[in-house]
């Protein structure tokens, strides 16, 4: 006898392959993660507040929504802190949803979304980004029906990298003012591409952050929400009132104090390591989504020998395959002398896949 629902019980748990990662042992672009250390003002503030002798205290936030709401260029009550953006995810589509509603979601895109989807009995409808056309806007404004509760779209796009812009969020916030419009915008520090500004003119836009990307904080877990107030109010009725814990709070506090470290690390991704490694794919021929982030999905041909091959000399990939089962690697952009490396080891990879300069173009949508 199963004592839970029966759907949950059939469901298949989204599990990302962390097996055998160690940032020591190699360098990791599977998880577009950052690739360098948090700063020494981030590790002090740890080392500070373990040494206090306060872990058997309840978690105490002080000014941190506030210190967020500045950063974000908001007001504090627009902002709620959660356990990572997937937390964010998963208690908007529960405040918004009701088992059978429908929910769109353009594919492809992050697995979290489905999961939350399929834990609340959720029709799922799902346009298509392509490599040549990015987001289907006019795909995903046709889909909507009076069954929609909830849009979900990701600025930019994972795995794809795509950029969706300002002026077609607002359009389908306009469109559907009485649908909640779910904005993932947790590469925001790599795109620049934002809706906060936009929140209390479209109060149906709910946008979702984290800083585990940018920020190299993966491992403590800390998101948050920004949204308009009335939102924000309802959103809290759901998380739980410690569910953040006080490492995340005192580790993002201190980030937040020194930011430079963050931004310094960004502007050398996006103005050095991605031009670099976009040069070297056309040079080889070798498609890929443009991306707005801090990886590439490219599709080189023999994928698998390339990946084996990065792999034995300490270089992590990620395998993904689109939606006609057509397999690339998604590659995360770490610091130029990292992209250098990346750049030698494909390159040995292309010459013993025999790939060198053929061109396998992407199956057309």
């Amino acid at each position: 006898m199963n004592i839970f629902k029966s759907h949950i019980i059939q469901m298949i748990a989204y599990v990302p392959p962390l097996e055998g990662r160690n940032p020591h042992h190699h360098l990791l672009l599977d998880f577009n993660e950052r690739t360098r250390p948090v700063s020494e003002h981030v590790k002090q503030a740890l080392i500070n507040y373990i040494s206090e002798d306060r872990l058997q205290v309840y978690p105490s936030y002080g000014d941190l929504t506030r210190k967020i709401a500045d950063y974000a260029g908001i007001n504090e009550p627009q902002v709620m802190i959660t356990n990572g953006s997937d937390q964010g995810i998963d208690i908007i589509i529960r405040a918004a949803c009701t088992e059978g509603d429908e929910i769109i979601i353009p594919v492809p895109t992050f697995a979290m979304y489905h999961q939350c989807a399929r834990i609340a009995k959720l029709n799922v409808v799902e346009p298509e980004y392509t490599r040549e056309t990015g987001f289907p806007v006019s795909a995903l404004l046709d889909a909507i029906t009076p069954k929609t509760r909830l849009i979900v779209i990701a600025n930019p796009n994972n795995p794809s990298g795509t950029r969706i812009h300002r002026n077609d969020i607002l359009t389908i916030a306009r469109s559907a003012p009485d649908i909640a419009l779910l904005v993932d915008e947790c590469y925001f520090e790599y795109s620049q591409e934002t809706v906060a500004d936009a929140v209390m003119e479209y109060p149906n836009i709910l946008i979702t952050r984290t800083f585990s990307k940018t920020w190299g904080l993966p491992s403590i877990r800390l998101g948050y929400v920004i949204s308009h107030p009335d939102n924000i109010r309802a959103l809290l009725n759901i998380r739980g009132p410690y569910d953040v814990n006080q490492f995340a709070a005192v580790a993002i506090s201190a980030a937040l104090d020194h930011p430079e470290y963050t931004h310094q690390y960004v502007r050398e991704v996006m103005e050095e390591s991605k031009p670099l490694f976009e040069q070297f794919l056309d040079q080889q021929a070798i498609p890929y989504w443009p991306s707005s982030a801090n990886f590439i999905w490219a599709f080189p041909d023999n994928p698998d020998v390339i990946e084996q091959h990065l792999r034995r000399h300490g270089i992590l990939v990620r395998p993904r395959s689109d939606q006609s089962g057509h397999k690339g690697l998604r590659i995360t952009l770490g610091d130029i002398a990292q992209t250098r490396q990346l750049v030698d080891r494909i390159q040995e990879g292309l010459s013993i896949a025999g790939a060198g300069m053929m061109k396998v173009p992407l199956p057309k949508k």
